[in-house]
């Protein structure tokens, strides 16, 4: 008989508490047997609230509890905690990650000892199930441990497995490209309530039209660029668009906002820890 999955959560936050609520809703984890955590007495309360699962502000006991661990803290808080709940870990245990820009060898140095540690980074539409996290393994983590993973995130999105040295650039793109898309969402609402359209309905015709595209590329496998083809007939509307779009130049500021996004990515745990 397989033992069921204990799973701590340390950090219950946005990403924590949205990861907490489909591991339960999918039924991948017991409510008895997630043991998460909070900073502060007044976020567990409030988490409390929402959550369908029992807070504490002990990282220590619900790690002593878990086969798994979730570390969901902001970066600067990362060796902290687990200098913090480094006694209750074991190479039986796992422990992953979803800190942006703490490399899995930073954490394995503070552990002193063999435990499995995979290195994970989620987006934000993982809270309509639509996320993609990219799963990147440390030096003691093999291909069960990045199973379980992937069975963990699969319940909010898609998983793709990565090398280390990618995940910055993951981060940057993947990460941080909910936030670009939604003003390019913003600003083709924006331009359809200029021609005449109301907000409501220019926004709902912006989104659905980039959703149905992003699925294009993704179900048929076709380059975006060939996709882009078929729209573009001669002579016709789109092609007008195009070329405003070029002489804009937003071609290269995406590109230069991932590149951007990526490279402060490196950056952030070099920061917080001289912070």
């Amino acid at each position: 008989m397989v033992q069921p999955m204990r799973l701590a959560v340390l950090g219950a936050g946005k990403m924590g508490g949205i990861l907490i609520e489909a591991f339960v809703k999918q039924k991948l984890v017991a409510p008895a047997n997630i043991f998460a955590t909070v900073q502060h007495a007044s976020a567990e309360r409030k988490g409390g609230a929402r959550l369908p699962v029992a807070l504490s502000n002990n990282n220590r006991a619900a790690v002593k509890k878990a086969d798994v661990i979730l570390l969901c803290v902001k970066p600067q808080t990362v060796g902290q905690v687990v200098d913090e709940i480094r006694g209750e870990l074991n190479e039986k245990k796992l422990l992953i990650s979803i800190a942006a820009s703490v490399p899995a060898e930073y954490i394995e140095k503070r552990l002193r000892g063999k435990v499995p540690v995979i290195r994970a980074m989620p987006n934000t539409p993982s809270a309509v199930g639509a996320g993609i996290t990219a799963l990147a393994s440390g030096k003691f983590a093999g291909p069960k441990e990045i199973e379980t993973a992937r069975k963990l995130f699969d319940a909010v999105g898609r998983t793709v497995v990565v090398d280390e040295k990618h995940m910055d650039a993951v981060t940057g793109l993947s990460a941080s490209g909910p936030a670009f898309i939604y003003i390019i969402l913003e600003s083709l609402a924006e331009g359809g309530v200029k021609v005449g359209l109301s907000r409501e309905l220019a926004t709902l015709l912006a989104a659905q039209m980039a959703l149905g595209a992003a699925k294009m590329v993704i179900e048929t496998g076709h380059h975006p660029a060939l996709l882009k083809d078929t729209v573009t007939t001669p002579a016709g509307c789109t092609i007008d668009g195009i070329l405003e779009l070029e002489e804009g130049g937003l071609r290269v500021t995406l590109i230069k906002a991932v590149v951007k996004a990526a490279q402060r990515a490196k950056e952030l745990l070099l920061t917080d820890e001289s912070a």
